[in-house]
This record gives structure tokens, sequence and C-alpha cells, in this order.
């Protein structure tokens, strides 16, 4: 009898350390791997305990939170996080102290902290004015923010150019491109993602018009795409990071500015854009292709075949394949060779003799 008493206190101390909710009550028990599912894909409203079972306020909140929750069956959701256990939830929450209650209504993203009595009916009076303002939020039309996968973020022509990453759509998209990718992970209520988000969208822009969509700009809320956010250890927000193929990710250190972030796109760009071709200039439009719409054209005029022989000619576009990788941002696709004499080129470019090699070769800027 004594071994089977110490028995039953242990599990009674066991129980108490380790949760003060269990699947018989009405409190719905919420982690890492449900919360999504659950709390933010949910039409419902939401009231979520976060706690940690050695609390002495969370123990005493426990039968009133029970009682509420009975009382909110089928109206409202109750929830409760063992933030003690489960602290990356409670960290992507703000979650300080225990314990901490939020209503999670209309707008997912933005949960308000319940700061009323800890009486079950106290607590049941707040879930249901909560519940009248989440009525009139669909009355006038305002559902959160959550159509078409653009959580927490406004649909707005200014951020048309981010694009937005998920849990699902991540691998696919960022992993298997060939592309650049810019990655910004962010929280809706972190004050610094909201001054950074005007920023990113402008630069995305930017990065998309003068990359030709090599270089991606993305944003991945990892409020809600908790696998994600775990996986690239984001522990604070925002977090950027740059993914390339074949490398592992790294972090984006710079400046928030739009010309800071166009400035590490563009070096990113042409870190791993291969060499422009090298073009044979054989008539106008090539010439025209070649040098009026980029930048940066280099031209050399070789002699001819014939006279250095293949070995020479060949020394001749190593030069200026080398030439092409160092200026290869401002070149594009236009880095020329031998221009064909009959071309009207000489007083376009500046030479005086295509019977004589200028070299090094001739650089003209557009």
């Amino acid at each position: 009898m004594a071994l089977l008493g110490l028995g039953l206190v242990s599990c009674a101390f066991f129980l108490a350390v380790n949760g003060l909710y269990s699947s018989s009550d009405d409190v719905i028990e919420l982690t890492p791997s449900n919360f999504n599912r659950e709390v933010i894909q949910s039409d419902s409203l939401w009231l979520v305990e976060f706690y940690a079972p050695w609390c002495g306020h969370c123990q005493r909140l426990t039968p009133e939170w029970k009682k509420a929750a009975t009382a909110l069956k089928d109206v409202v959701k109750v929830g409760a996080v063992d933030a003690d256990k489960h602290q990356s939830l409670g960290g992507q929450y703000g979650v300080q102290g225990f314990p901490t209650i939020k209503i999670f209504g209309s707008n997912k993203n933005r949960p308000e902290d319940y700061q009323g009595g800890r009486t079950g009916e106290a607590i049941v009076d707040a879930a249901l004015s909560a519940l009248r303002q989440l009525v009139k939020d669909r009355l006038g039309g305002r559902s959160g923010g959550y159509s078409s996968g653009k959580q927490g973020r406004s649909d707005s022509s200014s951020k048309k150019d981010v694009i937005e990453l998920t849990d699902d759509s991540f691998d696919e998209n960022v992993l298997d491109s060939e592309d650049v990718w810019m990655v910004e992970f962010y929280a809706p209520w972190c004050g610094h993602c909201k001054n950074l988000e005007p920023e990113w969208a402008a630069a995305a822009s930017e990065v998309k018009e003068q990359t030709k969509g090599k270089v991606k700009l993305a944003a991945v809320d990892a409020t809600v795409n908790q696998v994600l956010a775990s996986r690239y250890g984001i522990r604070g927000f925002p977090t950027i990071k740059i993914f390339q193929k074949g490398e592992s990710p790294v972090d984006y250190d710079g400046g928030r500015t739009r010309s800071d972030i166009v400035s590490r796109a563009l070096d990113l760009f042409s870190d791993n854009a291969p060499p422009p071709e090298l073009l044979e200039i054989i008539n106008e439009d090539i010439a025209k292709r070649t040098c009026e719409e980029h930048q940066l054209c280099v031209v050399a005029v070789l002699p001819h075949i014939l006279d250095t022989g293949a070995a020479g000619r060949n020394s001749y576009l190593e030069v200026l394949l080398k030439m092409a990788d160092k200026y290869k941002r401002k070149c594009g696709g236009g880095c020329g060779q031998k221009p064909e004499p009959s071309l009207n080129l000489r007083p376009r470019w500046g030479l005086a003799d295509l019977g004589t090699p200028p070299w090094p070769p001739s650089m003209h800027a557009r």
C-alpha cells in the first residue's frame, strides 16, 4: 500500500508540473504543430492563454479558464499554450510573462491582449464583446486579410512584386530554383517589419526590372509558417536570408532602405550572372542590339584570322572574355567582337582605321 500511495503522489506531481490542461477539458491544447491549423486558419474567435506550469498565477487561473471554456463551448474557441515548453510559439507573439491571454479576432495576425479580470465571468464577457466586434467587422467587409494566401500583408499594387511564400510553396519556388532569392521573414505585429515593408516592396520592383527576374524578393509570415521559421532558426523580426542554388542560406546584414537592398541584389546578380555572349557584329541589327540597348558596350576590332592564325585569334578572345566577365553587370548582353568592315561604324564609335586594331578594346558607354 505504501508503494501504491507513493506512485499516486508521484503521478499527481508529474501532471501538475507538466501541464495544467488535459484532453478531457474544454480547453484546447495548442502547440507549434497545430496552432496554425487550429487558430490562424480558423474563422472562429479564439481566446488563447500562454502559460507556464510552474507559474502560481497560471495555476490559480486554470479553474476559471476551464469554466470559461465550458461556458463558451461551440461559441468561442478557448485554447492554451504551454509557453514554457513551446517557447518559440510564445516568442512569436511577444509573450514576456505568465499568464498572457490574447484574443485572435478578425485579423489573426494582430491578436489583442486581454487585460480584463481573471474570473470565468469576466473572461466570458470579454469573449462575447470580442465576438460582437468580429461580427461587425464581417458586416463591414473586413475579413482580416487572408484571401489569396496573402497572409498579413495588404494586397496592393505597391507590393505586387514581393512574392509571398508559405510552408507549402517555399521549397518548390526557392530551393528548386536557379534564381537568387532574398527572403524576408516577418511578423505582422513587428514595428521594424512595418517600417521595412514599403522599402522591400519598392526594391522588389526595381530588382525585378534590372535583373529580368533573376533575383527575386519574397516574404514569409513567420508567425503563420512556423515550419520555415523553425527550419531557418528565425529568432527575431525582420530576418532576411539570401538563398542561392547549391549554397547554404546566408543572412543579409545590410541597410534597410530601398537603395541598400537594390545594391545588394545587383551584386548578387552580378556574381551569379554568366559573362555576356561575344557577338560578331555583321550587321546593323546586331550592332544596335549589342551596344545601343546596354549601359556599356565593349568592342574589339581584331586582325584578320589569316594574319594572326587561330592561336592569335583565340588569345584575343580570351582577353575579351575576361573583360566581359569583369564588366558583365553593365555590359548585360553587349560585348561585341569584330565589326564587319562594310558597316559604317567608324564615325559612331570613333574608330580611325578598321585595319588597325585599337587594343585594348574600345569601351563605349550608352
